[in-house]
């Protein structure tokens, strides 16, 4: 993983910009294979002196600066939490091996990329088989 952050100190707050780059391994939503991906993120977080004392189990109003900021305390930030955070945020929903995928046969579970199914195969869709016995009453 590689990972360059320029920090910056305004007024009362510190500006991290940082730019993420990584190779991940995933599985395909598809064909269940693995393959490997670049991830790349570029973001920008903001650090806020931490000045409350924490209340047990008391309601507390958030002001817009602490929805917007990270708090820290000490001298030391620790970085960590938040690559980490945006790491899982680039992760893709529905992860593809390639564009094309074709997926496993939905009858034998042939690997559709590798070989061709030699199942009789069904010619319905299994998008609507939960309504092929549906009556409606008039």
């Amino acid at each position: 993983m590689t990972v360059e952050l320029a920090v910056a100190r305004e007024y009362d707050h510190i500006r991290v910009k940082g730019n993420l780059k990584t190779r991940i391994r995933l599985n395909c939503s598809r064909c269940l294979g693995d393959f490997e991906a670049d991830l790349a993120s570029v973001f920008t977080m903001f650090y806020r002196k931490e000045d409350r004392v924490a209340f047990d189990e008391e309601e507390v109003e958030l002001a817009e600066e602490d929805l917007i900021s990270i708090a820290y305390q000490g001298d030391e930030i620790d970085f960590a939490p938040e690559i980490a955070e945006q790491v899982i945020m680039e992760l893709p929903l529905k992860p593809l091996c390639q564009e094309s995928c074709r997926g496993l046969c939905p009858t034998c579970g042939v690997d559709l990329n590798e070989a061709e199914c030699t199942c009789a195969g069904s010619s319905f869709s299994l998008k609507f088989s939960a309504l092929k016995d549906f009556k409606v009453d008039k």
